[in-house]
């Protein structure tokens, strides 16, 4: 920028008129005529300055540089500059150079700087003063910074041959640049006259001006002047009421170490901040001793006619003063600090102390400048949080020089910080010592937000240094995870206020609270400055560990589907013996489906979950939103309570319990068990990844809906921002009795419509009863409603939601009132008609409803609550649910039911392989589907009967938190009966499902009922699974065999049978099955064993089985059947081959036919279907005597375990039958 254009080399008559004009309008009092004498100082200077350069080039006038106003440069230069007019260019290419290869050095602009510096910000009062520094023409002023200021430059005119300028970032329109003056000015008119040698100035030693402060006499009506090396000076404090700061001096006549301390608070003399150097000998005048309020000393402080002067010793002369007047108090203890409220009650070994010291080095990097985060010398970190450095912010950046006198150096703090850490506190001060080549960069918007906020971290909180640097990080995470798009930077980094809080400390606050709790005692600034020993909360400290971590949702779906698929192993789904028998088929539909849930503890750190809440309106389904991402997520309410609430929608979400669920779909072809660990043959691997909580766990703070700029275009909020108009909507309320199941569905197509067919669209239907009429907007209040023409016509309405309106899915709950919000103009009978029908009438007669309205995507949806209204219905009272006595019934008419039901399994049911011999491309298709086995919940009966239930398509992939341990609410399942006379149930679209309770954190497993087998045939319930204490009185049956992998078929010699093509692979896998005769003394049941249990049942070890089963692979197959006991077995085989004989041996021995422990489980669900068999008569003969009673049917269960009795009495009613 060029405020006047250059005039060309030979115009030198042209510059120096230019010259005239801009001195006359820029530095002659307004209104003035031109000053001639001021005009040619001003040319001299110029001329005399660019002439010390040496390499003019023979030009008398930098003829290529232009006169620059304050107000020029407010005005026109946007970018960063500098100028140098006593530079050469190769000088400037030298301090170019240090930028370095990462910075970028400040452009040279050819610009004439001339002004008046001054510590006065414009005509103001001398008590508007704050110790800021400015450079001021007749345009304006401009804050500067000087690195050695001499006071006896103020309020006069000065040349400023060096300097940088940096404009305010592009997006602060109100704020202003600043100037870096990097040489000392040169006064336009220099000081022709020197004062005369003055006479000695009386002053007071450090030592003597330390005792003065004791001796009351000598007290009264003194202003004596003080004299010493500065030894210290500390921050510049700045309060509401008035700022101050002190300086130490010490030497002269005294001994090495002591000092004293001198309290500046004058405004008038703030700005000698700026000129004190440590090291110098200065002389203050004028000073007088006070006592500051809360402060147990005695100290000097300035008067307004002290003035700062450069001790001289030949002008100075040492005071005499009679100190043997009566002593004052002597000084007090100092009162005990109290702990910082971050070391709490911690052992004192975890306490560390910060080191003392001073430190000079160049800032090589900003770490976060709103936070005052910087790093120095590429090793350290240094933090000037704890001081106020407003006036350093804008000069801090990397080149720069700083002197650091008196500061904490901390080692090892944790909280994610690894370097060490050094921190000033008010105590030290912060000393530029040169400034930076490089041009700042450029600094957005919200990189400059939050700087209040961290002030307030310090300030008001009171955090320690380690904690704070964990804050701020998290603050910059949580920034980077929400802003800009769900959040704006200054909502959440905005400065917390009472009525105003910020949502940033809002989401920190639950972790600050636990490690510092608040309401601890503020800073003193005097206490930490002139205290000895000293005190600060730099002083001592504790390593802190991470207390948690705010992942993205991206992140956190990432590390979930790792840490999923790293915990895959077909081997723990499929632990031995269980596995060695299965076929492939089994194999690979087994480790089709599995789950995994993280909990936020199993992370170090703990995680803690931050989102916006959002319904999509794609899926139906909640998710939780950041700038990454987002991520579905099921919520609850509280225990067995929906969430219904739309209002939530927008809301930022924080929660530190919640499970994390992995859902692992995997398509393999493990031809055995063999290959399990082979990961090559999984073919496909999916994962579903969504999030549970309970809205009670967690913290729920709304967002102004402004600020929701990208959340209304996925959600349109419940609350949407007024217009300045009046605000027009109308709404009805209804009460909503049912849900239907969300799928795709087709419609009907209105007449006039496209003739094509329509594609399927994910809908759903809700049934209800209107309340009342119509009502309109009346300001913020609902009018009344509008009356209708027949109140005794039937209100029932079935409501279609499809499109963008299946958002509202998750929010709708049978039992609940709602309001159907449209905006817009009143239109006569909007909800009554709402356009054609896409339901046809015989369905809605079916249905029972009236009428159909279809939810429009603009539509909005509230829960109403009120005195008329409750909260929401009791879940225990208000989901219907079938007696279990229809449940089980085989009454076809009852086809649909409702209940409760714990998950205990699901699977994944792959579609059975097509037959070899069927046609390729064949119309017959079978799908795959889920089945549940749940334990359905009823209140008149202890034992939880099972039942199975298939999800099919359209309802896959089944909703979310159908997991194994999860409690369901189901409704409108169909009940059907399969050829075997079981009971299970099948998802149709009516099917309306309620998740209870989310799977526990932790799995205890119960141990089964113990009970007799007589309990099995009683009218009560009887346990599904149970135990029994029993005596195997026979063998039924026997069967062993090997088969193909693949296809089943016998394999003997480990060769396939089947005929025709081949199968993919040649392995075999082994079967076993074993029917047992059992009684207990109160009843018998045949029980079926299978696989690994048959050698149990055997009794054979490891070992023994597995010779057992090699035996058999020859002749793939034996097969013995027992008639009854002491009947002869028939056998597949030959029956004096030897295998043949040792298992018809081993079957009749007391190794098999002895007492066990039997665990078990009904061979056929319970239901009433079929009923159960009556006790027949049967007649047995003991001796001569021939007996007749009543015998129960033998209990048919299959085998879960079998176990060795560990003593005689756990044999239960066998034991008193012997």
């Amino acid at each position: 920028m060029e405020a006047n254009p250059a005039p060309a080399p030979d115009s030198e008559q042209a510059w120096l008129e230019a010259a005239q004009t801009f001195i006359h309008e820029t530095l002659c009092p307004a209104g003035s005529s031109p000053d001639v004498q001021l005009t040619q100082s001003v040319i001299d200077c110029v001329k005399t300055t660019w002439l010390s350069q040496g390499k003019n080039q023979g030009f008398p006038l930098p003829l290529s540089y232009s006169f620059v106003s304050v107000q020029d440069l407010k005005t026109h230069q946007n970018l960063p500059c500098c100028s140098h007019l006593s530079w050469s260019s190769s000088a400037y290419q030298a301090w170019a150079q240090e930028a370095g290869p990462n910075g970028t050095p400040l452009p040279r602009e050819r610009l004439l700087l001339l002004g008046t510096l001054t510590d006065l910000s414009g005509d103001l009062e001398q008590e508007s003063r704050k110790g800021d520094l400015y450079v001021k023409d007749n345009t304006g002023v401009l804050t500067c910074e000087l690195i050695d200021l001499d006071l006896s430059w103020l309020g006069h005119l000065f040349l400023f041959p060096s300097w940088s300028y940096l404009p305010p970032a592009r997006w602060n329109s109100s704020g202003e640049g600043h100037l870096e003056l990097l040489s000392a000015p040169v006064p336009v008119c220099p000081s022709t006259t020197s004062p005369g040698p003055p006479s000695p100035l009386p002053v007071l030693y450090p030592e003597t001006a330390s005792r003065l402060l004791r001796h009351r006499g000598k007290l009264r009506g003194v202003q004596p002047n003080l004299a010493g090396k500065l030894v210290r000076v500390s921050a510049l404090v700045r309060s509401q009421k008035k700022a101050h700061f002190v300086l130490s001096l010490g030497g002269g006549s005294s001994p090495a170490g002591s000092h004293v301390s001198i309290v500046v608070q004058i405004p008038a003399q703030l700005v000698w901040h700026r000129a004190l150097w440590p090291g110098r000998s200065y002389v203050l005048t004028a000073l007088r001793v006070v006592r500051i309020r809360g402060h147990c000393y005695r100290v000097w402080t300035t008067s307004p006619s002290s003035h700062l002067l450069p001790l001289k010793p030949e002008c100075v002369r040492e005071l005499e003063l009679e100190l043997d007047g009566p002593l004052l108090e002597a000084d007090p203890a100092p009162l005990p600090t109290p702990s910082s409220s971050q070391d709490g009650d911690r052992e004192p070994a975890l306490i560390r102390h910060s080191t003392l010291l001073s430190y000079t080095g160049k800032v090589t990097g900003v770490l976060s400048q709103p936070a005052g985060l910087y790093e120095v010398d590429g090793q350290l970190a240094l933090c000037l949080a704890y001081q106020q450095f407003h006036s350093l912010r804008k000069v801090v950046r990397p080149g720069v020089s700083l002197e650091l006198q008196d500061v904490h150096l901390l080692q090892s703090v944790g909280g994610g910080t690894r370097r060490p850490v050094l921190a000033p506190c008010l105590h030290g001060a912060i000393l530029l010592r040169g400034f930076s080549c490089q041009k700042p960069e450029n600094q957005s918007f919200y990189q400059a937000q939050g700087a209040s906020l961290f002030e307030q971290l310090v300030w008001e909180r009171q955090l320690g240094l380690p904690l704070y640097l964990w804050a701020t990080r998290a603050l910059e995470e949580l920034a980077c995870k929400l802003c800009p798009h769900m959040l704006r930077h200054h909502q959440l980094l905005q400065h917390s206020s009472p009525g105003n809080p910020s949502l940033g400390l809002q989401l920190l606050a639950p972790v600050l609270d636990v490690l510092a709790p608040p309401g601890s005692t503020r800073r003193n600034a005097h206490k930490e400055i002139l205290e000895e020993p000293h005190h600060c909360p730099l002083q001592k400290y504790t390593r802190l560990q991470t207390p948690c971590s705010f992942p993205t949702l991206t992140t956190l779906k990432e590390e979930g589907r790792c840490r999923a698929w790293a915990a895959f192993d077909p081997k723990t789904l499929l632990p031995l013996p269980e596995s060695s028998h299965l076929t492939s088929c089994q194999l690979n539909q087994r480790v089709s489906w599995s789950w995994l849930s993280l909990l936020p503890a199993t992370s170090h750190p703990a995680q803690i979950l931050i989102g916006v809440l959002a319904a999509s309106s794609h899926k139906g389904c909640l998710q939780l939103r950041d700038k990454s991402g987002s991520l579905p997520c099921l919520i609850l309410a509280k225990h067995c309570q929906p969430i219904t609430d739309s209002r939530f929608i927008g809301c930022l979400v924080r929660t530190e319990k919640f499970q994390l669920v992995i859902e692992r779909n995997v398509r393999s072809n493990f031809p055995s068990y063999k290959e399990l660990n082979m990961t090559g043959f999984i073919q496909k691997q999916q994962a579903r990844v969504y999030i549970q909580f309970f809205l009670a766990d967690a913290l729920i703070l709304p967002v102004p809906r402004p600020l929701l700029h990208s959340a209304t275009s996925l959600t349109p909020q419940a609350e949407p921002t007024l217009p300045d108009g009046p605000h027009i909507e109308q709404s009805r309320l209804f009460l909503l009795s049912h849900k239907e199941a969300l799928m795709k569905r087709n419609f009907c197509v209105p007449p006039g419509a496209n003739p094509e067919v329509p594609k399927p669209i994910l809908s759903f239907c809700v049934s209800g009863s209107w309340l009342g009429g119509t009502q309109r907007k009346e300001g913020t209040a609902w009018g009344p409603p509008e009356p209708k023409g027949d109140e005794n016509k039937d209100q029932k309405v079935l409501l279609v939601f499809r499109g963008s309106s299946v958002r509202w899915f998750e929010f709708l709950h049978p039992g609940y009132v709602y309001r159907l919000v449209a905006p817009g103009p009143p239109t006569p009978l909007l909800f009554e008609e709402g356009g054609p029908s896409c339901i046809p009438q015989r369905a809605l007669e079916l249905a029972g409803c009236a009428s159909c309205l279809t939810v429009q995507d603009e539509w909005t949806l509230e829960l109403e609550s009120g005195p008329d209204f409750p909260a929401g219905p009791d879940t225990s009272k208000a989901l219907p649910k079938t007696s279990l006595d229809d449940l089980l019934s085989g009454n076809s008419s009852d086809s649909l039911v409702s209940f409760s039901a714990e998950i205990l399994s699901r699977t994944l049911c792959d579609p059975l392989p097509a037959p070899f011999w069927a046609k390729p491309g064949g119309t017959r298709t079978s799908r795959a589907s889920v089945k549940l086995t749940v334990a359905v919940e009823a209140a008149d009966c202890q034992s939880r009967p099972h039942l199975d239930i298939y999800i099919k398509e359209p309802h896959l992939p089944p909703p979310l938190g159908l997991l194994p341990g999860a409690r369901v609410y189901f409704s409108q399942l169909e009940k059907k009966i399969s050829r075997c006379h079981n009971i299970y149930c099948c998802f149709r679209p009516s099917t309306y499902l309620q998740v209870l309770s989310f799977p526990p954190e932790t799995t205890i497993s119960a141990p089964l009922p113990h009970i007799f087998l007589a309990e099995l045939l009683q009218g009560g319930r009887a346990p599904f699974q149970a135990s029994a204490s029993c005596h195997i009185v026979s063998v039924f049956s026997l069967q062993l065999l090997w088969v193909c992998a693949h296809c089943t078929s016998l394999c003997p010699q480990g060769r396939c049978t089947r005929q025709g093509s081949t199968c993919p692979t040649q392995t075999s896998v082994s079967q076993a099955s074993i029917r047992l005769l059992v009684e207990d003394g109160t009843a018998e049941a045949v029980v079926t064993c299978r696989n690994h249990h048959v050698a149990t049942a055997l009794g054979l070890c490891p070992s023994e089985w597995t010779s057992l089963l090699e035996s058999v692979r020859g002749p793939g197959k034996v097969a013995l059947q027992f008639t009854g006991p002491g009947a002869q077995p028939e056998s597949s085989a030959k029956v004096d081959e030897p295998l043949t004989l040792f298992l018809r041996t081993l079957c009749t021995s007391f190794s098999v036919l002895r007492p066990v422990v039997l665990s078990f489980e009904l061979e056929r669900k319970p239901s009433t279907v079929t009923p159960l068999e009556p006790p027949r008569l049967q007649r047995f003969q003991c001796g001569e005597l021939t007996l007749l009673t009543r015998v129960n049917p033998k209990i048919r269960l299959s085998c879960l375990s079998i176990q060795e009795p560990k003593h005689p009495s756990s044999l239960g009613a066998f034991s008193l039958s012997c």
